[in-house]
């Protein structure tokens, strides 16, 4: 299926002309046609071309998931320009991170975000409802003669992953890269204008691209979901019955816990899992198909469908599919990733980056139109990971993913885990190079190493070890924790903050010489 256009926005405004009535965004409180998104994000955009905006020039977005940041981003492509989304419940330090390392020339800002964002850049444009204020101090004209209407090789958007040195990396993504990925999964889907769609996730997560424009390219309807209810299964199962969702994409762990709650009652009670969905599409993290059990003998597997797809933000979002089935739930096999989007394609390859035979685990390399244009300014890393190699397509680009994987007899993947110490905890991929250096700052301790641990039922937590720099009693380990806890509320993001903190005498090594993560466990 090919899109009317080949920018993001470009489809957006299509589906706005062709039906300008129909309700685009919902919030608990009101909804938003797509006429009046069209509207306000004109205005967005032709402030922003005023002030210079146009392709690849990046713009902070700091938003919550409400209509000011669909209207940002709207704005912000229009203009020809790429959305940096800077979460507002970010603590300072990484906020003043990420606009220092993106240097984006302006932030768009809901209002709302004025105690977070405010102060803290020279050029912000605060939006609110219909009005679109500029503070204009620090901000000089734009060239009259820039080009303002991006192409599909420009960027869409540089989102932040987590760092193996501590620093976080922007991955800068292109229009087409984003397009493309659901032209060719439309066949699979069938995604249209009666579709509704939750945005449960932060701007800041890939997952979100994949919800905001599986609704607005096709004309559906998005609802935006307060915080609290995406942290609150009882809260997020009413709003899917009252919404009425058809969509949903969770992260194993969140779907596990919404388990949970649609199960608590009885049939037919309030509580009973009944809903419109017809589709749940499973990523960020390992699924394990084993937990989809009683949703399965409820349901079946077929209404809705259960998809895993397994991505990475490098090659946009989703890189495999997998209907899930009910011979799936009965397996104590791998974790089923399923094959390729058509336009992808996956290689297996031992350490030295040759291939391996089917059967044989290895290294995946992603290759095709996904494979995004590399690292925000690191020009080393980029190349690092996104090589170049002779396949038998000839000569390709490939993105070296770090993940672990069997192709089995049937030519489907299986994955297997990482080939380094890089972790997935509730759909966050999340580097503990990047908590075990920060923690190692705290006064006190010698060193930091991070885990994750399952606490039963999929719910899988971080777990931060700490060696004090000297012997501690009891109560020199409580300081410790205290100490620690206190420094990662002020530097990490609420993903990367551990959930349990122990103090211990060593850090167990394995003979290869690395920290024994497994020992520290037992």
């Amino acid at each position: 299926m090919v899109l009317p256009g080949s920018c993001l926005h470009t489809i957006f405004r299509e589906r706005a002309r062709r039906a300008p009535e129909s309700i685009a965004l919902s919030t608990s409180t009101q909804t938003m046609s797509y006429r009046e998104l069209d509207a306000r994000s004109d205005r967005l955009a032709g402030r922003l071309t005023e002030l210079g905006v146009g392709p690849d020039v990046l713009v902070g977005l700091c938003a919550r998931r409400s209509p000011e940041a669909i209207v940002g981003m709207l704005g912000i492509l229009k203009a020809g320009g790429a959305y940096v989304p800077i979460d507002p419940a970010y603590p300072a330090e990484r906020i003043e991170y990420l606009l220092a390392d993106s240097a984006a020339p302006i932030v768009v800002a809901a209002k709302d975000t004025a105690k977070v964002i405010g102060g803290r850049h020279a050029s912000v444009v605060w939006i609110e409802g219909d009005e679109v204020v500029a503070d204009t101090a620090a901000m000089k004209p734009g060239d009259s003669r820039r080009r303002s209407e991006a192409t599909g090789d420009d960027l869409a958007y540089v989102i932040y992953t987590s760092g193996s040195t501590g620093r976080p990396k922007g991955v800068a993504v292109e229009h087409r890269n984003v397009v493309r990925l659901f032209e060719q999964t439309a066949a699979w889907f069938h995604f249209d204008h009666r579709d509704t769609w939750a945005l449960f996730h932060s701007l800041s997560f890939d997952f979100s691209v994949w919800e905001i424009w599986g609704a607005l390219l096709y004309g559906g309807r998005l609802v935006l979901l307060p915080e609290m209810t995406s942290r609150s299964p009882a809260l997020l199962t009413a709003l899917i019955r009252s919404e009425e969702v058809t969509v949903l994409n969770q992260t194993p762990s969140a779907f596990h816990q919404l388990l949970t709650v649609m199960f608590a009652a009885k049939n037919g009670d309030e509580g009973s899992a009944d809903t419109t969905l017809r589709l749940v599409v499973f990523g960020g993290e390992r699924l394990e198909p084993r937990m989809l059990a009683p949703w399965v003998d409820r349901h079946g597997d077929r209404r809705p469908a259960l998809v895993n797809m397994y991505g990475i933000t490098e090659t946009t979002v989703h890189c495999t599919y997998r209907r899930i089935t009910s011979a799936d739930v009965q397996s104590n096999g791998a974790s089923p990733i399923g094959v390729p989007i058509p336009d992808l394609r996956v290689y297996l390859m031992d350490g030295d980056g040759n291939s391996v035979p089917d059967g044989v685990p290895g290294e995946m390399y992603i290759a095709g139109g996904g494979v995004t244009r590399g690292y925000l300014n690191r020009p080393a890393l980029t190349a690092d990971r996104f090589v170049s190699a002779m396949t038998e397509k000839g000569r390709e680009r490939l993105y070296r993913s770090g993940d672990r994987a069997v192709r089995l007899p049937d030519g489907e993947l299986a994955y297997l885990g990482r080939v380094d110490d890089q972790l997935k905890v509730r759909g966050y991929r999340i580097e503990p190079g990047e908590i075990e250096q920060c923690l190692s700052e705290t006064s006190g301790v010698a060193r930091a190493v991070v885990t994750p641990r399952d606490f039963g039922g999929g719910d899988v937590r971080l777990v931060a070890y700490l060696l004090p720099a000297g012997g501690a009693d009891a109560d020199d380990g409580a300081r410790l924790v205290a100490a620690a806890e206190r420094h990662a509320l002020t530097k990490l993001p609420r993903h990367l903050r551990p959930s349990v903190y122990k103090v211990v005498t060593e850090i167990p090594m394995t003979l290869q010489g690395k920290v024994d993560r497994d020992a520290l466990g037992k």
